[in-house]
């Protein structure tokens, strides 16, 4: 049913309960309640259109501080009945608490929201010795693209979570004016889409958003940590933010050059130079990995595929290079 109606059905109830509540409606007043009932409603309504943006979770917490205060109002004020003072002042103080209490209970609720993790919303019921395998996928995943593979390699197990910030943070990149943001951006959604359709995958979009936060890997780490989850990731510093904020990461970069072929000095291979390197007469071949090989005194040879010798293996944050002789 359209938001629409089931406003305007709203409205007409009001109006019809309005008119009936008024006295000796029958004598024409009717229509008074009528338009109380329908002003009534139209505030209802601009109010929960004010509550667009409140999530579950927070609704939940503010209840849950104001039960809190209710019962300190009730503590409180059972502590003044113990006092000799009239039933009309006692009657007054505990209003008074009521208001303050309650004020000040949903008030802490709404702002301690993240850490009441035993609200409804993220209370887990879990088998002794049994855990919920959650990965929160990154933006910079969806765009990156080897996602897809790795899905169909069922190299990732669990629940796959996507956060609506996320969605929009990729959307915003797919309407980007810059042509090579909007290219990226446009084969995200794609990706997405492949792995939506992949059979075999939980996948999960999640509503909850922070506000406050407006940096979007700041609210990853805030719902890996609420959920007990890990994050799918190839960005080098949320990696490093979520690791010192004590949470796993799952990055495709670390997996690819784990993958990446082993090679010890000594041993020989053919290589196909392309490019000049760095150093002075040094010349760069790749292997089907995408293995960077430095090949020394090898810049004659570029564009032909030579025989070479590993000197040595060097382990970067980029990657792994190899560098080599030629073979006389």
């Amino acid at each position: 049913m359209n938001l629409m109606l089931v406003r305007i059905l709203f409205i007409i109830g009001s109006m019809i309960v309005g008119y009936y509540q008024v006295p000796n409606f029958q004598s024409g007043l009717g229509w008074v309640g009528a338009l109380i009932g329908a002003i009534l409603a139209g505030l209802v309504i601009l109010i929960e259109m004010g509550m667009r943006k409140t999530s579950v979770k927070g609704l939940s917490s503010t209840v849950f501080g104001l039960i809190l205060g209710l019962i300190m109002a009730k503590l409180v004020g059972d502590v003044f009945s113990l006092a000799p003072m009239e039933q009309e002042i006692l009657f007054r103080i505990r209003i008074i608490l009521t208001l303050i209490f309650c004020y000040m209970g949903m008030l802490i609720g709404l702002r301690g929201k993240d850490e009441f993790n035993i609200i409804i919303p993220y209370v887990r019921l879990r088998r002794q010795g049994h855990s919920e395998d959650v990965t929160i996928v990154d933006t910079s995943v969806i765009v990156d693209g080897r996602i897809v593979d790795i899905c169909k390699s069922k190299f990732i197990s669990g629940k796959l979570v996507i956060p609506r910030f996320v969605l929009r943070e990729l959307q915003q990149i797919a309407d980007s004016t810059d042509p090579i943001k909007r290219q990226r951006g446009r084969r995200g959604l794609e990706m997405l889409h492949a792995i939506q359709k992949e059979p075999g995958l939980d996948i999960t979009l999640h509503d909850e958003d922070f506000p406050e936060m407006g940096d979007v890997d700041t609210k990853l780490v805030k719902l890996a940590k609420l959920m007990d989850a890990k994050i799918l990731t190839v960005d080098f510093n949320l990696n490093r933010v979520a690791s010192i904020h004590g949470i796993k990461v799952l990055n495709i970069n670390e997996l690819a050059n784990a993958l990446k072929t082993v090679v010890f000095p000594g041993e020989q291979m053919q290589i196909k130079l392309i490019k000049e390197g760095k150093e002075h007469n040094q010349a760069v071949g790749y292997l089907e990995d995408g293995t960077m090989v430095v090949v020394e005194e090898g810049r004659r040879f570029i564009g032909h595929e030579v025989k070479v010798t590993v000197t040595s293996v060097l382990q970067t944050q980029a990657g792994k290079m190899i560098f080599t002789k030629i073979e006389k």
